[in-house]
């Protein structure tokens, strides 16, 4: 991945872009043939033993992009199998692109035996021209694709999988290797889209993209690093009041770990200092696993008050609970109107009584999510990861972290964040990202940039772990003590 941010579009602005890259003089059989160039170029880079091929191809350009390949793959002494699913695609460029491949050999229709000793199948079925529900004789050619024991390398998407929402419509290709053309389309990189596009690569074909001029991206892509321009060095003569106090409002009886994860995080964020209003049941224990908290046995708001008098940021909700002691503090904290990072309990407190919480980070799971939104299941929210993330930001006033595979968060910008790994499904994970993010806001980040920041950390941090010891088994408590090499740019 780069490392400055990339747009992603839909694909209706793909098509756009498309268009006018023809229209500016790339001629569209040059498009394809440069497509099916870059692609045969990253198969022998991935796969340099490959000689045995499989090519599926659509009735679309996709399918002529997939002639193209094939018969760049034949050229250099491959043995080619093209498979034909319907019609062959028929526009000008792919004509061409299947006249290229005549010299080899005739397109075989659907159905047909793949090449058992194929070492690579490529996916040149559907790309962005996906239309309906993936069902029938269209359903079992992928499944097959999928059933083949040799890798799939799709041209643009993964045939099945929608390029606006990255959800599968029916059956869908599960790819080893994806390569976009042109620009990213946004639904391959956020929710169950992982499952389906493997490694996820792009070659603009050398069109231009004025961004100026260009149609709007639905998002943009988070780059994979955090500059200093982000988190610029601390002045030599700093002190602690510089870097903010983050108060971490949580921990009900038998959930004192939660709210411990937070303020650890917020403690490793860099916060100037950190303080913790928990249960009187389990502060004096909270003291002894780590000293540099402040902990304070609240029994309610009236003790609350004068914490929430000195803090510039409160992290509210992990382990909070939805009792009469979860409901008092909740209540205080938003009457407050302090900046505010909300989590866990605080979203469902939330969402038994909506209010708009200006200045306000949210950073919902997809349940918590569907709880917000009062939607029926959590599918409609994952249905477009997109539109729920906007739709929870208008809702509430506030910055929304939509987490999971490939968080969405949305401000001013939809921002999605291509780091992560699978080791990061487990408890306390989101416990150690409202830490995070409430303790750059402390530090004088705005709610966007803070939560986008956040989230980047947090995600690098455990990536580092997972390539030294592997995803499973991977900590909250890991991440927390892996934070200070993302966080410091330039330290490496």
């Amino acid at each position: 991945m780069s490392e400055i941010e990339q747009p992603l579009y839909e694909s209706a602005a793909v098509r756009e872009l498309d268009r006018r890259a023809i229209e500016g003089g790339i001629d569209a059989a040059e498009l394809m043939r440069r497509a099916a160039a870059a692609a045969w170029r990253i198969a022998c880079d991935r796969w340099p033993r490959c000689r045995r091929l499989v090519v599926v191809c659509g009735s679309g350009n996709n399918g002529g992009d997939g002639y193209a390949l094939a018969a760049l793959a034949a050229a250099a002494g491959c043995t080619v199998q093209l498979v034909q699913f319907g019609a062959p695609p028929d526009s000008p460029a792919a004509r061409a692109a299947r006249a290229a491949w005549t010299p080899f050999g005739q397109p075989q229709p659907w159905p047909v035996a793949f090449d058992p000793l194929a070492d690579l199948v490529v996916d040149a079925v559907l790309g962005i021209g996906l239309q309906r529900p993936v069902t029938g004789a269209m359903a079992a050619m992928l499944a097959a694709m999928n059933a083949h024991a040799a890798p799939i390398l799709a041209l643009d998407v993964p045939s099945g999988l929608d390029a606006d929402t990255g959800r599968p419509r029916g059956a869908a290709v599960r790819a080893a290797v994806t390569v976009s053309f042109i620009a990213h389309k946004a639904g391959l990189w956020t929710g169950v889209a992982a499952d389906y596009c493997g490694d996820r690569l792009l070659d603009t074909l050398g069109v231009p993209v004025d961004l100026a001029k260009a149609p709007g991206p639905r998002a943009w892509l988070m780059p994979l690093r955090i500059g200093p321009e982000a988190l610029p060095p601390r002045r030599p003569a700093a002190h602690k009041g510089e870097h903010g106090h983050v108060l971490v409002v949580g921990g009900a009886p038998g959930m004192a770990g939660a709210a411990l994860l937070a303020s650890r995080a917020a403690l490793r964020s860099g916060a100037g200092w950190v303080s913790l209003a928990t249960h009187p049941d389990h502060s004096t224990a909270l003291v002894a696993a780590q000293p540099e908290l402040m902990v304070h046995a609240v029994n309610g708001a009236d003790e609350l008050q004068p914490l929430l008098a000195r803090a510039r940021v409160v992290v509210l909700g992990p382990g909070l609970g939805q009792n009469a002691w979860s409901q008092a503090l909740f209540d205080t904290v938003l009457a407050s109107g302090r900046p505010l990072v909300l989590d866990a309990d605080g979203l469902n407190l939330l969402a038994r009584r909506p209010q708009v919480l200006g200045g306000a980070v949210l950073t919902p799971h997809p349940g918590e999510a569907m709880r917000l939104m009062d939607a029926a299941a959590v599918d409609e929210v994952e249905a477009d990861r997109f539109q729920s993330a906007e739709v929870l930001r208008d809702r509430f006033g506030a910055v929304v972290v939509l987490k999971g595979a490939g968080s969405v968060i949305a401000g001013r910008r939809l921002w999605v964040c291509p780091a992560g790994n699978p080791g990061m499904a487990v408890g306390g994970m989101g416990d150690v990202l409202s830490g995070i993010i409430g303790a750059l806001m402390a530090q004088g980040l705005a709610p966007e940039a803070a939560a986008a920041t956040g989230v980047l950390a947090h995600a690098l941090a455990a990536d580092a772990i997972a390539r030294r010891r592997g995803g499973r088994g991977l900590l909250p408590s890991d991440v927390v003590d892996a934070l200070w090499q993302p966080l410091n740019p330039g330290l490496r």
